[in-house]
């Protein structure tokens, strides 16, 4: 029997290895579409010709093979998620389409769409042009609140809002920076008929939302033949500053009570999206005190920083689900049938911009994985760099390392953790510093 041509846009080394251990993929031969830098280690996206290019690829393909495309996936949020309706209208393959998808990405589109549904579960929001110099008059919702571009990811650009002062402190840097990501996007949104009300806006305005807030987490799905699955929940904790991730932890902990509610929700705010033939997964939260859900965003593919977190505790990565639905075929997804109880995804992160002056090298790494089985420790800097230089981080730290732990607990996940800081050689100079290092007349 032919192995299923599999193509996943920007496919690296880590989601391969992922992806080729999942339970139907020795029935696959997974093909890289464009290259992973392309569409991560930049901002730089022009769109138009990504798709072009990648159609060019599997046009050639075809040809010089002989054999089919079978299915075009990915496993990341902007630009992939919205390139793929193109791409895979172009050669016939199950995605969802353009339109429904941008109901889900545009910020504002979205919550347009979900107060016709689900009213009870979002907060107040208000669309605003960070252009004009009366926009602080326009919002009407009372401090603190978010402020966020209409289309971001990692939680880039987005600003905690207590006062006016920060309000005007955050708009310059949302001005010098907003067009890397609302170029491409309006590009994008002209491949489809508006909405006027949604026209008006434009790809290059940003959401002001009341805050929400109680224990967050995210649940993981799949829309097919207009049926709507969950793969389950992973937990999502803050550090102290309640912006920055600390860990995704895997089973959530909530109610279950909680979690059949937010399924239900989810099976009612995804079809009404018009969302079909694809993974998705949505944040939530979950005020204690008030016992009531409130839904942060749509995301239209699963999480790459949920996948090996999966694969530890199920015995497969979510994005096993993507390459099924992708195929047309109903998903194997195991449960509970991996190396560990719980799992963790953790960020060790700086809280303020500096020179990084040491990473440990790959022999430490390999020894400290090989103390503690399972873990997966994957730097995200290098000598020389300037933390700020880091991509899509939220706007009060850097991510200087992510792990990837299991264990039999949370308490021996947390361990785990803190004996790999204890191990791993990383050093940071704060800027003031290097600075001060610098100048020769202090």
């Amino acid at each position: 029997m032919r192995k299923k041509n599999v193509f996943v846009v920007g496919l690296n080394d880590f989601n391969r290895g992922l992806l080729e251990r999942t339970p139907r993929s020795s029935e696959y031969v997974f093909h890289g579409l464009l290259d992973s830098a392309e569409v991560l280690d930049t901002y730089e996206f022009d769109i138009s010709d990504m798709v072009r290019r990648s159609c060019e690829q599997l046009k050639l393909f075809q040809e010089t093979t002989g054999e089919p495309v079978d299915a075009v996936c990915g496993y990341m949020d902007f630009p992939v998620s919205t390139m793929l309706p193109l791409i895979c209208k172009e050669f016939g393959t199950k995605s969802p389409s353009l339109e429904s998808l941008l109901k889900c990405e545009h910020k504002y589109w979205s919550r347009v769409e979900q107060q016709k549904v689900i009213p009870e579960y979002i907060p107040e929001f208000v669309a605003f042009d960070p252009f004009n110099d009366q926009a602080l008059s326009k919002i009407n919702l009372p401090y603190p609140f978010w402020i966020k571009p209409i289309k971001s990811s990692g939680s880039f650009l987005g600003f905690r809002i207590e006062k006016e002062e920060d309000f005007l402190a955050a708009i310059p840097q949302i001005r010098a920076q907003i067009n890397l990501i609302s170029d491409p996007f309006n590009y994008v949104l002209s491949q489809v008929q508006l909405p006027l009300e949604i026209a008006e806006v434009g790809g290059g305005a940003c959401m002001a939302e009341s805050i929400i807030g109680g224990r967050q987490c995210t649940q993981e799905g799949y829309a097919q033949n207009g049926r709507v699955e969950s793969m389950g929940i992973v937990d999502s904790i803050r550090y102290e500053n309640g912006v920055s991730f600390f860990r995704y932890e895997y089973p959530s902990t909530l109610p279950y009570r909680i979690q059949e509610r937010m399924q239900q929700i989810t099976e009612a705010v995804i079809p009404a999206m018009g969302f079909d033939d694809s993974a998705f997964n949505i944040e939530y939260y979950w005020n204690r005190e008030q016992d009531r859900i409130w839904l942060l965003e749509i995301n239209t593919r699963v999480s790459q920083s949920h996948s090996d977190v999966f694969a530890k505790v199920d015995g497969a990565s979510n994005q096993a689900v993507t390459v099924d639905v992708a195929l047309g075929r109903d998903p194997a997804f195991p449960c509970q049938k991996g190396q560990f109880p719980r799992a963790a995804k953790f960020f060790w992160r700086f809280f303020e911009d500096g020179v990084v002056k040491k990473v440990p090298s790959q022999e430490e790494i390999e020894r400290v994985q090989q103390k503690m089985p399972g873990t997966v420790i994957r730097p995200q800097v290098s000598p020389g760099m300037r933390l700020s230089e880091l991509l899509e981080q939220d706007s009060y730290s850097y991510a200087i390392c992510y792990l990837f732990i299991g264990g039999e607990d949370q308490k021996d996940l947390l361990d785990k953790y803190i004996r790999c800081q204890e191990l791993l050689s990383f050093e940071v100079e704060p800027l003031e510093k290097v600075s001060a290092d610098e100048d020769p007349n202090p």
